[in-house]
């Protein structure tokens, strides 16, 4: 019989106008020592059925059908102290940030003692060795000595270590975890699902993992239920749903998913979910704005070209210079980029990825060496007029594009600001124009200029920070992480769109990003980061085929394999 056993679930969120529906009967099971992955895009419904389950609804949400069976017994109907032993006990729980999920006040000592005794007769010393031993079981190194630490003292993966210790402090019989690994470069999201699935073994505990990734789903469940808005619209074992799927949404969403062992121009167009085969606009070329004759001397040589470029940050200041303490976040790094290119830089969190962006856009000034753009030392330009002309040619797109662009700000008025800052218009009727091109050009429309940030999907606002980027006709893009916080599919959607704007406008692009197989898509040469090194810089596909150092073996070694995949749609797309 099935530890957890879910029912004709329906969930539903009134509000004073109208009834919205989460989840619509869903039927899943669970049983000890086995995986159950939950996958679909924002919104499907996954999180909900999750939430049902360990009875965490946010109000107004309520179960409105259905049932929930742990190990034979229904639990849905619980009161809500009933509910809260059970919580912790029965069914532990990991969430996507380990950061929200730890007291950054309190130890982890505290933290996971507190727990332990909350559902288990223990004494504090008891309590005590037994965190101790739970810390070693997640793999934490030197658990008598890190358990008094804070969780700022951590990283990321072994902060999800410890919250991973949280959810298994009372012997749980049931784990959710929701979206384990979204945060975590590929290294450590090896090492956290070889973790879940050997304490699965040895614990014989059944799991819930919820994830939009997947190469998660590939690598690590024995059954996959697929949601899409609500609905549950294929269930079964991870083989045959991934490899031979039925329904047109599970096609459209392996389809979707980026090949770390093939290459192809543009990603399937992924027809069944609505608005994400919006193809791209094509306009005249020869009127469009973007088109426009650019005022931008040609280059011979590396459009950009980076020299021994070294970054320290002040970790201990001083009175004295020699007793100051630095950080060093960039170590003599050199690798040149030519017009028209998409250079790749990879690497784990930390191996100064983003600090090299920062450096070459301006903000941020090395502590050595040189970088030419355009046959113009970026480092040495004090001008505010040459400044301002050089940020015109370089645009940045950032991961969180919520974050990125001003709430308070209509769509039009945040993508024509840049085009109002270097005066490349001389009207009004001007402005409003250019901003229009751009938004149809991105495949947003006209209808898009009136609305708010917040109206708008995390893909949707994406695009409205491409047109932004776009709106002062630059010839040199960074793309930090544009995708890494978006579903497979509208992933897909923004990684065409770039590829046909390269096309069409002949841009130039530094894509830095922890994803392997993106790197692969996006990518004509890429350079390998560790630790503020540059390890190795080659042809993408000879990265991928011959991996020159052992770091870079390593990090392909660890990435999905996807074996199991239809390749049905990937298939047509390179015939």
């Amino acid at each position: 019989m099935s530890i957890l056993d879910i029912r004709g679930l329906t969930v539903e969120f009134p509000s004073r106008k109208d009834v919205f529906t989460a989840s619509r009967n869903v039927n899943l099971s669970v049983d000890a020592g086995k995986i159950l992955g939950v996958v679909g895009e924002s919104g499907a419904g996954k999180s909900t059925v999750g939430n049902a389950v360990i009875g965490l609804l946010e109000n107004p949400g309520r179960i409105a059908e259905g049932e929930i069976h742990l190990d034979g017994k229904r639990i849905d109907n619980l009161a809500a102290e009933s509910m809260r032993k059970l919580r912790g006990k029965r069914i532990g729980m990991i969430f996507q940030d380990p950061l929200t999920s730890l007291d950054p006040l309190q130890t982890i000592e505290f933290q996971l003692v507190e727990t332990i005794r909350l559902h288990l007769p223990l004494s504090k010393t008891e309590a005590r060795a037994h965190a101790v031993d739970l810390l070693d079981q997640v793999g934490i190194p030197n658990p008598e000595e890190r358990i008094a630490q804070y969780p700022h003292q951590f990283s990321g993966g072994m902060r999800q270590r410890v919250v991973i210790a949280l959810a298994l402090c009372a012997d749980p019989e049931v784990v959710i975890a929701d979206e384990p690994t979204t945060a975590l470069d590929v290294s450590i999201q090896a090492q956290i699902l070889k973790l879940m699935k050997r304490l699965c073994e040895e614990k014989n505990v059944a799991m819930v993992v919820i994830t939009h990734d997947m190469g998660v789903i590939a690598d690590l469940t024995d059954h996959v239920a697929v949601m899409y808005r609500g609905d549950l619209v294929e269930y079964g074992e991870s083989k045959q749903v991934l490899g031979a799927p039925k329904h047109p949404y599970t096609q459209s969403l392996i389809a979707a998913v980026p090949r770390p062992d093939v290459k192809v121009h543009r990603f399937p167009q992924v027809d069944y979910i609505e608005g994400s085969a919006k193809p791209f606009k094509q306009i005249d070329i020869g009127t469009h704005w973007l088109g426009k004759a650019r005022d931008y001397k040609s280059v011979d040589g590396p459009l950009l070209d980076v020299k021994d470029i070294t970054m320290k940050f002040l970790t201990k200041d001083a009175w004295i210079s020699k007793n100051r303490q630095y950080f060093t976040a960039l170590d003599k790094v050199s690798f040149d980029i030519h017009a028209g290119e998409t250079f790749g830089l990879v690497g784990e969190s930390g191996s100064g990825k983003s600090t090299m962006a920062r450096v070459i856009t301006g903000l941020y000034h090395p502590a050595g060496g040189t970088a030419h753009f355009a046959g113009q030392e970026l480092t040495s330009l004090k001008d505010k007029k040459q400044v301002l002309a050089m940020r015109r040619q370089m645009q940045m797109i950032f991961q969180d594009p919520f974050s990125s662009l001003n709430s308070r700000m209509r769509v039009r008025d945040i993508v024509a600001e840049p085009i109002k800052f270097h005066k490349l218009a001389s009207t009004n009727s001007e402005v409003n124009q250019i901003v229009d091109d751009l938004l149809e050009h991105v495949g947003l429309g006209i209808a898009a200029a009136a609305k708010f940030p917040h109206e708008f999907s995390g893909g949707q606002r994406q695009r409205i920070s491409i047109a932004r980027a776009l709106a002062t006709r630059p010839r040199f893009l960074v793309c930090d992480e544009p995708t890494s916080a978006l579903d497979v599919s509208i992933q897909a959607q923004i990684l065409n769109l770039l590829k046909d704007l390269q096309d069409e406008l002949g841009l130039t692009m530094l894509f830095i990003s922890h994803d392997l197989a993106v790197i692969r898509q996006m990518c004509n040469r890429t350079g390998v980061m560790r630790h503020g090194q540059l390890l190795e810089v080659a042809d993408t596909e000879d990265l991928f085929d011959k991996p020159q150092h052992a770091y870079t073996r390593e990090l392909l070694s660890l990435m999905p394999s996807m074996d199991g995949l239809s390749r049905q749609n990937l298939e047509e797309e390179l015939a």
